[in-house]
């Protein structure tokens, strides 16, 4: 009887802490509106904006290039500066397609360079 109440228990327990998971990652994602622009069934941008109250103000930026083989070959991302009412270059994603393998090399942009730079150690290849 003891075993039968401690199961209905943490069963209880679970569940709420599942539900009060859930409504915290919903609330926050509720403040994110997004954009999305697709060429021929293909995503090729994507704007995200922050909502508070009524009014949305930019926050990030992707966007995104194919092969031939529709294969994604790079994503850029930006993210938004308010104080120079500008979008500014911040992460870019370059995938490289061999026959049995994908390398996936992230850049990371270098505003006194003004250029993205490779960031060898998070770069990664797998096979497909």
């Amino acid at each position: 009887m003891k075993t039968r109440n401690l199961l209905r228990s943490l069963i209880v327990v679970v569940v709420a802490f599942v539900t009060n998971l859930t409504v915290s990652a919903a609330a926050w994602d509720n403040n994110l509106i997004y954009n999305a622009e697709e060429v021929n069934g293909l995503k090729v941008a994507e704007t995200v904006y922050k909502k508070d109250g009524n009014t949305l103000t930019n926050y990030m930026k992707y966007s995104y290039k194919y092969n031939a083989d529709n294969q994604m070959t790079e994503n850029m991302s930006q993210k938004w500066n308010s104080g120079k009412n500008r979008w500014e270059n911040d992460l870019c994603i370059r995938y490289i397609y061999n026959n049995k393998s994908v390398t996936t090399e992230y850049y990371k942009w270098d505003a006194k360079k003004k250029d993205f730079i490779l960031i060898p150690e998070m770069t990664v290849t797998m096979d497909k």
